[in-house]
């Protein structure tokens, strides 16, 4: 899938995620560390939106459990997750954010 713009870059307020859908994929959208994130929004460990999460040090934390996912890879740093989530390509051009939903990363 090509780049899509998903919203503004000042839409996207520090550390706070943000859901959006792309090609019916669920997105959590994260502006934190200099930097915006696209990451799946599904934990792997349960069926649950991870855009409810808390974000701190580049890591998005599910609510319901507590396992955190690191946001440039996806992978768990904290169980009871041991899958990681997809993660998705970010431009940012001008005050647009693109995201290219592709297979998982």
């Amino acid at each position: 899938m090509p780049f899509v713009r998903v919203c503004a870059l000042s839409e996207l307020e520090e550390d706070t995620p943000k859901r959006v859908e792309l090609d019916s994929t669920p997105v959590a959208l994260v502006r934190t560390c200099g930097e915006v994130f696209a990451i799946n929004d599904i934990c792997s460990h349960a069926n649950v939106s991870l855009s409810e999460g808390e974000v701190e040090d580049c890591q998005i934390e599910c609510w319901l459990h507590g396992s955190s996912f690191d946001l440039r890879t996806g992978k768990p740093s904290g169980l009871p997750a041991t899958r990681p989530v997809p993660v998705y390509p970010v431009k940012i051009e001008g005050d647009d954010v693109l995201v290219s939903v592709t297979q998982e990363s």
